[in-house]
């Protein structure tokens, strides 16, 4: 499982795709995301605005990244 240290309080689950290199741009974000492609924690989640805090874990396109501080 990869991670991904969190500079700020969150970050957005559009944001986290493209900083992992996941997507190529907040569009292609935007459209796998209400596809229904991410989950957060184990359930689908079609919010690109989802805020993640240290804990959270991503799973998206077998990939899997968990939020730390």
């Amino acid at each position: 499982m990869k991670k991904l240290t969190l500079t700020k309080e969150y970050i957005t689950l559009g944001q986290l795709l493209k900083a992992e290199d996941l997507v190529s741009d907040g569009a292609e974000a935007k459209e796998r995301i209400r596809a229904g492609e991410a989950k957060v924690n184990g359930e689908t989640d079609t919010r690109r605005g989802r805020k993640l805090y240290p804990g959270d874990v991503v799973s998206f396109d077998g990939t899997e990244i968990e939020v730390v501080r």
